[in-house]
């Protein structure tokens, strides 16, 4: 089953904004809506950065058919595993079926802010490897105790967990989670705008791979992508509505260490605009538009995920159920 969603920004809207924008997602025909889950925005002037989980417990509330999640979700350092693990299960018993908890390996800007010790690579991963075990632990029996590495339960029990299971999705940029994900996940979570080769040659062979070691294939995972758009009747507003996100375009050693949203925009406004479209499928015409798309979903993505870069989201929503989802669910 193929599945088209809204990327609900949540570094660029507040939050009563940012929930009419999700239910307005749902009436033209969004098959499911996601957000980020960040203490800071890319922006420090006109930023935004609203708490997903009361957000979620509200967008829950205010739609009927929307599958709703995070992507993605760090539960790590800011969160303990467990209030997450508690926190989902409650969203899953007020929305059977519809909730799905995305998590990945965290950014410095949401987490080191807090005081926590900013890890490497290595380790980022492994506490999200435990955090995984933990929280399905949690969801799947009563009285758990646990001693990790880095957490540890005694004697937990979540009370209310929903009937129909918590999706968890686990997103990744490389070869090492993608693996993780197929797995231990029900669906992996990745990135537009990075080159055809690290899809087909890197994550999705990786996915494949992880999958294969527990009797699984690619089938049996939601291969979740967020592809990011800027589609406008008028092509030069569709370049320009770029240039909010142009944190996107700063390469990894770019942002390596950067903590503070004033210096992250400082950065990103400094780049030109041709590199800030650089991440978008930009364009104005819906026939090349959902040609281009349609790439992910020959890659073999099963849910894509738009994140539109403009001010204007309602105008962006309306454009794309008429003219580009069309021409994507033939």
């Amino acid at each position: 089953m193929i599945r088209f969603g809204y990327k609900a920004s949540a570094e660029q809207f507040a939050p009563r904004e940012l929930l009419d924008f999700a239910v307005h997602a749902e009436r033209v025909g969004f098959d499911s809506v996601f957000i980020s889950d960040h203490l800071q925005p890319w922006r420090h002037h006109g930023g935004h950065a609203p708490a997903a989980l009361p957000w979620l417990g509200a967008l829950v509330n205010a739609t009927e058919r929307v599958a709703v999640g995070t992507s993605v979700l760090t539960p790590t350092f800011r969160y303990h595993p467990a209030v997450i693990a508690q926190a989902f299960a409650t969203l899953g018993c007020l929305a059977p079926g519809r909730v799905i908890l995305g998590v990945g390996s965290g950014e410095s800007l949401n987490e080191a802010p807090l005081g926590a010790h900013w890890p490497e690579a290595k380790e980022r991963l492994a506490r999200l490897r435990e955090a995984v075990e933990l929280i399905k632990l949690l969801w799947s029996d009563e009285r758990i105790t646990f001693n990790g590495t880095y957490y540890s339960v005694t004697d937990a029990t979540i009370y209310d967990r929903p009937e129909q299971p918590v999706g968890l999705y686990i997103a990744g940029g490389g070869a090492v989670a993608a693996r993780l994900a197929g797995r231990v996940g029900d669906g992996f979570i990745c990135t537009s705008g990075k080159g055809r080769e690290l899809y087909t040659e890197t994550l999705l062979p990786a996915v494949a791979e992880g999958a294969a070691k527990v009797g699984r294939s690619t089938a049996d995972l939601d291969l979740t992508i967020e592809v990011k758009v800027s589609f406008d009747p008028d092509l030069e507003r569709a370049r320009a509505d770029t240039h909010y996100w142009g944190a996107l375009a700063l390469s990894a050693e770019e942002k390596v260490g950067v903590e503070d949203p004033i210096e992250m925009e400082r950065l990103a406004d400094a780049l030109p605009i041709e590199r800030t479209a650089s991440r978008w499928i930009v364009s104005s015409d819906p026939d090349e538009h959902a040609a281009r798309v349609r790439e992910y979903l020959d890659m073999g993505f099963t849910h894509l995920v738009f994140h539109a870069p403009g001010p204007d989201q309602r105008s962006f929503m309306d454009r794309y159920a008429e003219q580009v989802l069309p021409r994507l669910r033939v």
